[in-house]
């Protein structure tokens, strides 16, 4: 039976294994699939006032269609700096602007985009393992620090352990679920 203790540094164990698995999961969503997805756009920001700003924080953004984001500035002096922002954010597509709306028409992704976007999402997927594996392994030297201060028996120890592995096995099989998904749709055309 574990220990109020133990139980404290399970939850902690688990809750950072769950914000590595939660940051994949939003970083594969920035990941440019030949579709229009306000999603791309995420990592880009623009200056607004000396301060850099996500577009989605000063613009509207929306996808009338599945091959076209529009950006639509609250302010319209800010059309050329967020056009000039996604230019520099290398996102594969050009932003056209008619003075109040800028459309990025998303071109179908060529075979060679294809693989680089496999294999950035399965290193991706390998850092996040790596990160639940640290979180594992500073979750074990706890359990024994603990257990050395006399908070709990060697079985508590070894229990904990034993449940900090099944959450660690739990996480790592999401984070493969993640990345075949995102491959999944990244060859779908």
């Amino acid at each position: 039976m574990l220990t109020e203790k133990a139980k404290e540094i399970l939850k902690g164990v688990e809750t950072k294994m769950g914000d590595t698995v939660s940051f994949l999961e939003e970083d594969l969503k920035t990941y440019r699939v030949g579709k229009a997805n306000p999603s791309i756009l995420n990592n880009v920001t623009v200056n607004y006032y000396g301060t850099d700003t996500p577009v989605s924080q000063v613009a509207s953004v929306s996808v009338p269609d599945a091959r076209t984001i529009t950006i639509q500035p609250w302010e319209r002096s800010l059309i050329s700096a967020i056009e000039k922002a996604i230019m520099a954010a290398n996102l594969g597509f050009t932003p056209q602007n008619n003075g109040e709306i800028i459309r990025c028409p998303i071109p179908p992704l060529t075979e060679e985009r294809r693989k680089d976007l496999i294999k950035k999402a399965k290193a991706a997927g390998e850092s996040a393992k790596v990160a639940v594996r640290n979180v594992r392994r500073e979750g074990v030297e706890a359990l024994k620090k603990a257990q050395k201060a006399g908070e709990f028996s060697e079985d508590v120890q070894k229990e904990g352990e034993d449940e900090i592995q099944k959450v660690t096995d739990a996480k790592v099989k999401a984070i493969d679920v993640l990345v075949s998904a995102k491959e999944k749709e990244i060859l779908t055309v």
